[in-house]
């Protein structure tokens, strides 16, 4: 039984001053259903969940080698720049750059590491682990980080990417130095 421990003599200040679990309970029960009611279940964390999934699903493609399956995941006319260099525009310009990737590096691994939101866009961490045993191939291995900022259009996909990483450190390790 619930026991106010305030001595009031006043029975509107002792509610006042004590909560009162029947009342409080209720209210806290039924504000709880009409809001979501009113928003439909929806909420920034599902949103952030959805792109946590994206970016699972972006990373199963690269390690795919299958260079259209990473495609797949920009608009028609995505975009993707990589240490400001030349965009890749469009999925086949797109498909190219992931096959150049996949080629040099016949092992490639990629892990996401992180999603985090950042201002309109998000961000996908990641770490690169291969061999370069391709065509021309130094036999070395690297692993290495970085990031990826993704615009993303009304239709969930990325409309603009830019990747960003530490290319002396990818040169160092590439060369074997």
């Amino acid at each position: 039984m619930f026991k106010c421990l305030h001595n009031s003599p006043a029975p509107r200040k002792w509610m006042a001053r004590c909560a009162y679990p029947r009342y409080t309970g209720s209210f806290a029960i039924r504000f709880i259903l009409l809001f979501t009611l009113i928003t439909g279940c929806r909420s920034p964390h599902s949103e952030y969940d959805k792109m946590v999934e994206f970016g699972q699903q972006y990373t199963e493609a690269w390690n795919s080698k299958q260079p259209e399956k990473m495609a797949s995941f920009y608009a028609e006319d995505g975009m993707l720049t990589v240490n400001n260099g030349s965009p890749a525009v469009g999925r086949q310009e797109l498909a190219e750059t992931a096959r150049s990737y996949m080629e040099a590096f016949p092992d490639m691994a990629l892990t996401m590491d992180s999603l985090t939101v950042y201002k309109d866009s998000y961000r996908y961490y990641w770490t690169f682990k291969g061999t370069n045993t391709g065509p021309g191939g130094t036999g070395n291995s690297v692993d290495f980080s970085g990031f990826e900022e993704w615009t993303m259009n009304d239709e969930g996909l990325v409309q603009k990417s830019i990747g960003t990483y530490d290319a002396e450190d990818y040169k160092r390790q590439l060369e074997g130095l």
